[in-house]
């Protein structure tokens, strides 16, 4: 019960401006069946930026937003795109913290292309430096990009089992699952990558970490030259860089 005694206080600050009322009831009423408190709060906090949650897309990570922190020190100018945008976290908090960079946002989901522009209006983002495409993978993409950032769903449906009953419950399965072993849309990605990229042109993309050895043979498979496995902040296998 302390996590919840946390979420509430949280909850009541950040919704609520500590003065609890009938729908503050309610919503303690939701974090006590299990639904995650960034849901119920209505959004999150990525790298500066707020994140607007009301068309449920898949909740920020930490783990993302501490690769995504790492990457932006070696940015400053160029072309980018976020893809498997999700609710556009990437590209807003890219956006936001780096003034001198374009980007395009692409995501699959109808909805969520909408919870996208939610999101670039809620933190004030130019109009003129993003858009906003509407995207099976590469399908509606046509330009070339400096910087490809991808956090595909990568889960194997066989490890189900080791995620948290919340998150099953809650968030988006097509979000979170990328077939039985996790790489379908992995594979897919990369399948395509490089004719979106410009010469010296880089790709930065979120794996599971048990995937390293699985994504290396891919790479090798679609022939790429040079690549880079890095580690999240727990000291697991989060993210490769690609060149």
């Amino acid at each position: 019960m302390p996590g919840i005694k946390k979420e509430i206080v949280w909850l009541l600050k950040e919704k609520y401006f500590n003065k609890p009322s009938k729908k503050f009831d309610k919503d303690v009423e939701r974090l006590k069946k299990g639904e995650p408190v960034d849901y119920v709060i209505g959004f999150t906090e990525f790298l500066g930026c707020k994140i607007d949650l009301s068309k449920k897309p898949l909740i920020p990570r930490s783990e993302t937003e501490f690769w995504l922190e790492e990457e932006l020190k070696n940015i400053k100018t160029g072309k980018a795109l976020d893809i498997f945008a999700g609710s556009g976290c990437i590209g807003v908090a890219l956006l936001k913290n780096k003034p001198d960079i374009l980007c395009d946002i692409s995501e699959k989901d109808k909805k969520l292309v909408e919870q996208i522009k939610i999101n670039c209006k809620l933190n004030n983002i130019d109009k003129k430096r993003y858009r906003v495409i509407q995207s099976d993978i590469f399908k509606n993409v046509n330009l070339k990009y400096d910087f490809i950032f991808a956090n595909p769903p990568y889960i194997a449906t066989t490890r189900k089992n080791k995620i948290q009953k919340s998150v099953l419950k809650y968030e988006p399965r097509q979000a979170l699952f990328g077939g039985k072993d996790g790489l379908a849309l992995i594979n897919k990605f990369l399948k395509d990558a490089k004719k979106y990229l410009n010469d010296s042109g880089k790709i930065f993309m979120e794996f599971d970490y048990v995937q390293k050895k699985q994504i290396e043979k891919i790479l090798k498979k679609y022939k790429y030259n040079n690549w880079e496995f890095k580690k999240d902040q727990y000291g697991k296998w989060r993210w490769v860089a690609i060149s």
